[in-house]
């Protein structure tokens, strides 16, 4: 296949997988600040930290409120990294990329686009915001599961799959930020009494809450939940099955070079994280190192395939 194809399947896979995550994203936390009191220093601005977009958002805006905030992350068409910019990119990718994926995957992504589109303006109000989410998350699975059952599991379903573990990844990893809140020593009493509340967020954000307490058959607790997410090879949200994805898809791509190298040392590096013994400062530097091994990785992805022509 063409690297232009490769690299069009693995973006889309992206910009679906980031619009599903920040529609998740968003949708959790509105349920989480119902949870806590007035006081907690849990709020709308941790959103615009997760994904690393402050410089961006106050380049827009002068207050960080919930209707600023919904706005930037949904809607917002010059931000790059918003719902329906994401959605947008997704849509091109994919109208480019028809002829290798089942009509109905493009039937999809249309419908789900037309229906951001329409009703953008329902994310300012909160009852509307929640239902236009729904929408879309259960757009991005039905997108996802279509594939699964519907198209041929080669070189194109293998580039996509690549993508969206990449973008998977990372996601996890930013979310497992806020962790570093809840490790500070310097948390108030207050947040202290809530931990067990936000860890439940942090996992429900990655829709692991469930598998969580399958496996662990104990309360949530803080270096638990770390573990779980970053280590875990069942969990398909977690840093190491996600790694384990990608590694299966690079080992049955065509001329991937060091590649499969890069993947060991990633997973080694993930491997030898001990959460027990991390602190709040250990535990960020070690996220963002997580994060530019995967910035890492993309770029060699990119350099390898997408920069000239492939014969199959």
């Amino acid at each position: 296949m063409l690297s232009r194809s490769a690299e069009r399947l693995y973006w889309l896979a992206r910009y679906l997988e980031r619009t599903e995550n920040i529609a998740r994203l968003v949708s959790v936390h509105m349920n989480l600040l119902m949870d806590l009191p007035m006081g907690v220093e849990m709020g709308w601005k941790q959103l615009i930290l997760i994904n690393a977009s402050e410089q961006e958002f106050y380049e827009r805006n002068n207050v960080a409120n919930e209707r600023n905030i919904a706005k930037f992350l949904l809607a917002d068409p010059t931000y790059q990294g918003s719902l329906f910019s994401s959605l947008t990119a997704a849509r091109e990718n994919i109208r480019t990329s028809r002829e290798l994926l089942p009509d109905e995957a493009w039937e999809q992504v249309n419908e789900m686009y037309l229906f951001a589109k329409n009703n953008l303006d329902n994310v300012m109000n909160r009852r509307s915001r929640v239902l236009f989410l729904n929408e879309i998350l259960k757009g991005c699975q039905r997108f996802t599961g279509l594939l699964s059952g519907y198209m041929s599991h080669n070189h194109p379903y293998r580039f996509i799959r690549l993508g969206r573990n990449i973008e998977r990844a990372d996601m996890t990893s930013r979310i497992l930020d806020l962790a570093s809140l809840l490790l500070s020593e310097s948390r108030s009493e207050e947040l202290r009494q809530y931990e067990t509340i936000l860890w439940m967020n942090i996992l429900k954000a990655l829709n692991a809450l469930l598998m969580y307490r399958q496996q662990m058959h104990s309360r949530v607790k803080g270096d638990d939940v770390l573990n779980f997410l970053l280590l875990d090879t069942n969990l398909p949200r977690s840093v190491g099955c996600c790694i384990a994805a990608m590694s299966e898809c690079i080992n049955n791509l065509p001329n991937h070079n060091d590649l499969p190298l890069t993947i060991v040392e990633l997973e080694s590096y993930v491997q030898a994280i001990d959460t027990r013994q991390t602190t709040q400062a250990q535990l960020r530097s070690i996220l963002d190192g997580l994060q530019n091994k995967l910035g890492g990785l993309h770029g060699q992805i990119a350099e390898n395939w997408f920069l000239r022509d492939l014969a199959e």
